[in-house]
């Protein structure tokens, strides 16, 4: 494994085969991706140039980074379709491993694979780690005095860095207090979350409330079962009060 710190800035090869495609044509197919978190939640992909295979053709912009230093930016071109300004080489970094690799924009590409599986949003992070737990402990959420849900067999989602999530049997939540919105978010380990609003009164509390109906493959046990925001309403947990927890999503 390589490393480096470089303020927030850590580097890691890895050993899966990552592919890019844009429109349809092959981007990038190598054996040798770099992992750069880039932000200290996810990382991104960077790619030895030599298996890049769209064309780069350079757009006369530069970008700067503190930690990385100047980068020179390409458009992305294949035979159907263009990603403007979607590659950056960092070919005089500070950081050396980053010399020979072409970093790729996550979003613009059209499609991304680690080995034959698709992802998506980001890579995932090989440090962050999902366990999806059945369990009979007594889970009540609550707002405003009102209660939410009530239920005796929750899954509980423990993901690295994140409260513990419980997702509850939607028999076991008044659905009557929920209205549908039209938020939709992405998670790389989940997959494509529903969201609801809460109704309570003449006050409307926006996507308390999320569900995955057709999670990834190895988020399968919480298919069906939905979830409330722990920093935004009252949970507890076999009768005693649990803490609102401090984070992004407060």
């Amino acid at each position: 494994m390589t490393e480096t710190q470089r303020g927030r800035i850590r580097v890691e090869t890895s050993a899966k085969r990552v592919r890019a495609y844009l429109g349809g044509h092959l981007v990038a197919d190598t054996v040798h991706p770099t992992l750069v978190w880039e932000s200290p939640h996810y990382p991104t992909y960077y790619l030895p140039a030599a298996d890049v295979r769209a064309k780069l053709e350079p757009s006369g912009k530069t970008r700067h980074s503190p930690s990385r230093g100047d980068g020179t930016e390409f458009d992305v071109i294949t035979e159907s379709a263009t990603a403007p300004g979607a590659a950056i080489h960092y070919l005089d970094s500070p950081i050396a491993e980053l010399h020979d690799l072409i970093r790729l924009d996550f979003q613009a590409m059209t499609e991304w694979f680690e080995e034959d599986e698709p992802i998506y949003v980001h890579p995932r992070d090989p440090y962050t780690r999902v366990d999806i737990l059945g369990s009979s402990r007594h889970v009540r959420v609550a707002l405003d005095g009102q209660t939410l849900a009530e239920s005796h067999s929750p899954r509980i989602l423990f993901e690295t860095g994140l409260p513990a999530r419980y997702y509850l049997p939607l028999t076991d939540i008044r659905m009557d207090l929920l209205t549908p919105s039209d938020t939709k978010t992405h998670c790389p380990y989940k997959g494509t979350a529903e969201y609801w609003n809460v109704k309570l009164g003449e006050n409307e509390f926006r996507d308390l409330v999320w569900i995955y109906r057709a999670p990834l493959p190895e988020s399968q046990k919480i298919a069906g079962f939905a979830s409330f925001y722990n920093e935004k309403v009252d949970i507890w947990i076999d009768g005693e009060l649990q803490p609102r927890p401090k984070t992004p999503f407060s």
